[in-house]
């Protein structure tokens, strides 16, 4: 347990987050807790052109205390001189070098970009990264690998015009162990699926002739599960968004077709017949006793069954999703998934550092997984990148999350030509994208701002279809300003 006591609130955010990077699992308090409870103990004090931290060590009886210069109408700055000074004393206490330094958003290649197209040389980014964030080396190089394919890859894409869609489908056959997501058990909604579908379709009408005359440059599938429709279903979803919206200048069009238990020949004929040009085959693992263990109920075979089926109908575009950090496992399990995946030769693979929600459920039930143990480690992680080079992947684009294992990043590689597109837009968050459908959320990008605007649709599969017409009223707020 970590006490916090802070008299300016306003940077609260940005040293938790430091501090959950330095110490994974730990929950927070505000103020003095009772004798033995914490563990470590931070104070802050806010003076006219400082700031002051002291982190306790309660347990090895450290106490480490520093002061930086701190101009407070910028806030930018200061927020990174706090961290840095906070960086540096919890470095002491623990002995910990993080890879990514005091970075704790989301989109660490976004910096690199940025600075990019601002005209900034390479190691001028390079020192700019090191200095303010105390980036390793390895991340700076990453970050500027990825972020020139990026810029390779988005060219041809109109930010100012142009939008792309996603459909929601939050539901699953099960939910996994470290799921947060926003997923239903399809077996609650499969008798009522057309309820779903109905208040969908309404959205994804207005959201047409709201967009009507702009450029969609690419559609995503996505969810929960997709595949956890029925073909019928899905077929008249697909069906009804081609009719919906004008499909003539669309560059890409996923499906996460994820859980194997979900796939079908049927339902691959589906997304076939209309023109789908990228899926995704989803194991997560290949090691039974880990699927077994974090809920899944497809089998190695399974997935191997379903990508063999998928490349034999024609499919040349094929992602799968890893996830490194699983409870259990070792670098040894890691090696051997990769290896039964170098065997399949997918065209692309996502690998994820596992990221335990609040809402998982190992995290919510840990008197029953609390013993699971969970490892991710550098070499882990140089593994998934070494078998990704042998199949002749590269890595297009990048995103952290809170609570990752090992305090790494998800990084997708893909063959030259078969990266996605969404996935850089929706990173990068350069161009508009319009989401429908359950526990969605819409970003509208005013490029001549340099803003981004949000907004969320209901998590919950009966109040959206109930209140279907609020979140067409969300979305007519913001989207009358973006159209002006």
């Amino acid at each position: 347990m970590i006490g916090m006591i802070l008299d300016d609130q306003s940077f609260e955010q940005d040293i938790r987050e430091l501090l959950m990077a330095f110490y994974p699992g730990e929950s927070f308090v505000r103020g003095e807790m009772p004798e033995g409870e914490q563990s470590l103990l931070i104070r802050g004090r806010t003076g006219e052109a400082s700031f002051e931290l002291t982190v306790q060590d309660i347990e090895k009886g450290i106490v480490k205390s520093s002061v930086t210069e701190a101009d407070f109408s910028d806030r930018f700055e200061t927020k990174n001189r706090i961290k840095r000074m906070l960086y540096k004393m919890l470095r002491q206490i623990t002995g910990i070098e993080l890879p990514w330094g005091t970075l704790t958003g989301i989109r660490p290649t976004k910096i690199a970009m940025t600075k990019l197209l601002e005209g900034w040389e390479e190691e001028k980014v390079r020192g700019y990264m090191k200095d303010t964030y105390f980036t390793s080396d390895q991340k700076i190089d990453l970050s500027l690998e990825i972020a020139k394919r990026e810029m390779d890859l988005l060219s041809s894409i109109d930010y100012e015009n142009g939008y792309s869609l996603y459909v929601g489908i939050p539901f699953c056959p099960t939910t996994c162990l470290y799921c947060s997501f926003t997923s239903f058990p399809i077996g609650q909604w499969e008798k009522r699926m057309e309820q779903y579908l109905e208040a969908l379709f309404k959205e994804m009408d207005y959201v047409a002739g709201k967009m009507t005359g702009r450029p969609l440059d690419t559609v995503y599938i996505g969810g929960g599960t997709p595949t956890s429709l029925s073909a019928g279903h899905l077929d008249q979803l697909i069906t009804r968004l081609e009719k919906t919206f004008d499909f003539s200048g669309v560059k890409e069009f996923t499906v996460e077709a994820g859980r194997p238990d979900s796939i079908t020949e049927e339902k691959l004929q589906v997304l076939k017949d209309h023109g789908v040009t990228r899926i995704s085959i989803n194991p997560q693992t290949m090691k039974q006793e880990t699927l077994d263990l974090i809920g899944r109920r497809h089998t190695v075979d399974m997935v191997k069954d379903c990508f063999f089926m998928a490349r034999g109908m024609g499919f040349d575009n094929i992602n799968m999703d890893l996830i490194v950090g699983l409870p259990e496992e070792d670098v040894e399990d890691v090696i051997r998934t990769m290896e039964e995946i170098e065997s399949l030769d997918p065209d692309g693979i996502t690998v994820h550092s596992l990221a335990i929600k609040r809402a998982a459920r190992l995290n919510m039930f840990k008197e029953r997984y609390g013993d699971l143990k969970i490892t991710n480690t550098p070499e882990m992680i140089e593994v998934t990148a070494a078998y990704a080079g042998k199949m002749g992947q590269e890595p297009y684009y990048l995103y952290r999350q809170k609570n990752m294992a090992g305090n790494f990043e998800n990084v997708g590689y893909a063959r030259p030509g078969k990266a996605c597109i969404y996935n850089v837009l929706i990173m990068e968050e350069k161009q508009t994208i319009i989401a429908c459908g359950a526990g969605t959320t819409t970003k509208v990008v005013f490029p001549s701002e340099n803003r981004l605007e949000r907004v969320e649709n209901v998590k919950d599969v009966e109040q959206y279809v109930s209140r279907i017409e609020e979140m067409l009223e969300r979305k007519e707020r913001l989207l009358a300003n973006w159209n002006d």
